[in-house]
């Protein structure tokens, strides 16, 4: 069965936790997987980081990273110099990546997010500049054996991919082996006309997946059809994790920019209900194992 995983995100409401505060927990839930912020382990000394490598060794668990590029570093931008900021920044995730010994970077890696198409923009002009900017950054990503996953999200966050096809054909353009897409089930479910139409499309692209119900809710606490969903990841023989990226927490950066607006959490408790979800995705995941 595949690893499961889950999004530090969940338990805080800001971008800039520090992800050590969140091994032991995701441990305690009985996670394969944590998923931290990329821009914060550039930020970390090698001391710090090393802590935070130790900690997830000795809890068992693998590291992933995540990324929402800001806007001061989009690859789509007119400005060459924020380009090459981004550019950069990349590159530096995955060097910092290699020294953790981590493998999957995944996320708004090729602009910046959330992030609107402007007026006057033609977005044949932007893709051509982010899958630009991806080649470039991505050379590190080849030398430092990362996988460079693009994620594919629902039209109200970005604009560049919105569908597997159109991830799909922006990694074929990308052209290197460490290319691959990154699809989420709660984006699906706005976009896509078949949870499994898109996970076969993306077929061996698929580099990487997101769990997360239709009401940001942690899987088991919605109306997602995940036999279906699990059924589809076998037929293409995903080997990766599927990381959970439940939102319920109102206010703070992270509550701001995943537009969550009332406390869905209530009266719950958030380390209960991501141990019964790990249980209800391990129950799926047997079941489409047949």
């Amino acid at each position: 069965m595949n690893p499961i995983g889950i999004h530090f995100g969940y338990w805080t409401q800001y971008w800039s936790s520090d992800p050590l505060d969140f091994v032991a927990r995701a441990k305690k839930c009985g996670f394969d997987v944590l998923e931290i912020n990329a821009p914060k382990v550039t930020l970390m000394s090698n001391a710090e980081r090393d802590k935070l490598k130790t900690a997830a060794t000795e809890a068992g668990l693998t590291l992933t990273y995540s990324i929402g590029m800001t806007a001061d570093m989009d690859l789509v931008s007119e400005d060459q110099a924020v380009r090459k900021k981004g550019i950069a920044f990349l590159q530096d995730v995955s060097k910092a990546m290699k020294y953790m010994g981590g493998r999957v970077m995944a996320g708004i890696n090729y602009s910046s997010w959330p992030r609107k198409l402007l007026s006057g923009e033609d977005k044949r002009v932007l893709t051509d500049r982010a899958i630009a900017g991806v080649k470039e950054a991505i050379k590190a990503a080849e030398d430092n054996d990362v996988l460079f996953c693009v994620e594919v999200v629902n039209r109200f966050e970005q604009f560049i991919m919105n569908t597997a096809e159109e991830g799909v054909a922006f990694a074929e353009r990308v052209g290197s082996p460490n290319c691959k897409v990154l699809l989420d089930t709660f984006h699906i479910n706005i976009e896509e006309d078949s949870f499994r139409g898109s996970i076969l499309h993306a077929g061996q692209w698929l580099g990487h997946f997101h769990l997360g119900e239709c009401n940001r809710r942690p899987p088991g606490e919605g109306r997602l059809p995940w036999q279906e969903i699990f059924g589809a990841l076998r037929e293409i023989n995903y080997q990766g994790a599927v990381v959970m990226e439940p939102f319920l927490l109102p206010g703070g950066d992270v509550g701001r920019d995943i537009s969550v607006y009332r406390d869905l959490l209530g009266n719950g408790d958030l380390d209960e209900k991501a141990k019964q979800s790990v249980e209800f995705v391990r129950v799926e995941q047997k079941k489409a194992l047949g």
